[in-house]
């Protein structure tokens, strides 16, 4: 294995132990390990001589030169930040794969005709607030009213973190105008099982699901759990677990639908008490936008449905929307070739997972390179990518370096 692929592992190991817990993997927006994971890679770049930068939020930036006349930059990365107890390849591959294939072409006595810019975006997973591609979005445009007054678990708002926790010293804007870009490419893992069904160790993306976001919750009454007869009960929770498993009932009515709920909260959370209210998240996603609106329709009538029948008062919150991003057909193209010149095949997948390269569809072409993941498993600490297949992914990557883009 050449001496760059066991750097990029050693990389990948050293992130990986950056964590705001001592018992498993967790960086969130703007936290102390997330900062310091910014560090690091910016450590990283200017051993490769880039010139860095970074953003108040966090996000990242090392610039390599082009060797042509060409001003327009192809950008590369991914995210830093992680879900709970997760796994160390989701975002963190696609950084250090990036720095890998720059690293693969310098080696061999060679440099992008164009320059490129590496990017470690401070928040894709959207864990402390509850809204996504926090560290992205900012390159396409100032983020919104709606986005800076979410708030976290401890009522602190988007907008109040930046001002008291961002990196403020020496931080410059990370911001990129339309037509100025010759596109995004980011390397991830696939995050399912396809690769591995089909025995291949990287490919190309050609699309991304649409999702929807939202915050649902019930209100009822609170009562003492010996002395309130079942006819009696405004149950919040029953109501919120009858919900959850209506959503369960749709997606598997709908495929390729998929809804999670991944998180619940409830009050007043007494083990002798009748709750009072839920709160739980839903996560809808679907690759076709208006069988996703469809289904969302459907799902929040069905809620509605349940919440009245039991008494209970319920609020819709979207909290994100998201349309299905079709891959850039020329940047695809070339990344076919590149795949095929390094696994023999041209395969393209659509994926169902989020990733950074929505954001940037907002203000440039984008595609995406899938490396095999073990078993499709992520966003879980056995989450696993092989080194035979990440030195694929980084083949896959420095070839397509080497074609014109311009």
């Amino acid at each position: 294995m050449s001496p760059v692929v066991q750097k990029a592992l050693s990389r990948i190991e050293s992130l990986g132990r950056v964590s705001d817990s001592p018992s498993h993997l967790v960086r969130t927006f703007l936290s102390s390990a997330n900062l310091r994971a910014a560090r690091l890679v910016l450590g990283w770049m200017e051993e490769l001589g880039m010139e860095t930068s970074h953003a108040a939020d966090g996000t990242i930036r090392g610039v390599f030169p082009g060797t042509t006349e060409e001003t327009r930059p192809l950008l590369l990365g991914s995210h830093l930040d992680t879900v709970i107890d997760a796994g160390r390849y989701d975002g963190a591959l696609g950084i250090i794969a990036a720095l890998a294939a720059l690293e693969t072409m310098v080696e061999s006595g060679g440099a992008p005709a164009f320059p490129v810019h590496v990017l470690g975006f401070s928040d894709e997973e959207g864990i402390r607030f509850q809204t996504t591609y926090l560290g992205s979005r900012p390159l396409a445009a100032p983020l919104d009213a709606a986005s800076l007054a979410a708030t976290d678990a401890d009522g602190i708002t988007l907008a109040e973190a930046i001002a008291r926790e961002g990196w403020h010293e020496g931080a410059v804007p990370i911001r990129y105008e339309p037509g100025s870009l010759l596109g995004y490419v980011e390397l991830h893992i696939e995050q399912g099982r396809v690769l591995e069904e089909e025995g291949l160790a990287a490919c190309a993306v050609t699309a991304i699901a649409g999702q929807s976001r939202l915050r649902v919750s019930l209100t009822g009454r609170a009562d003492h759990a010996g002395t309130t007869p079942m006819p009696l009960r405004r149950d919040a929770l029953c109501g919120a677990a009858e919900c959850i498993l209506a959503a369960e009932s749709l997606a598997r009515e709908t495929p390729p639908l998929v809804v999670t709920v991944g998180r619940i909260e409830v009050h007043p959370g007494a083990s002798n008490s009748v709750p009072q209210s839920a709160l739980f998240t839903i996560d809808l996603r679907h690759p076709d936008d208006a069988a996703r609106t469809d289904a969302l329709t459907r799902l929040e009538h069905r809620m509605r449905s349940i919440a009245t029948n039991r008494g209970l008062s319920l609020q819709w919150m979207p909290v994100q929307d998201g349309n299905a991003v079709v891959c850039d057909p020329a940047l695809t193209s070339r990344l076919l070739d590149a795949a095929e010149s390094v696994t023999g095949t041209r395969l393209g997948l659509a994926s169902g997972a989020g990733h950074d390269a929505v954001a940037l569809s907002a203000i440039c072409p984008v595609g995406m390179i899938f490396v095999r993941c073990r078993g499709g498993l992520s966003h879980h600490p056995d989450e696993h990518a092989s080194p035979e297949d990440i030195a694929a992914g980084i083949g896959v990557l420095a070839r397509f370096l080497q074609s014109p883009l311009c």
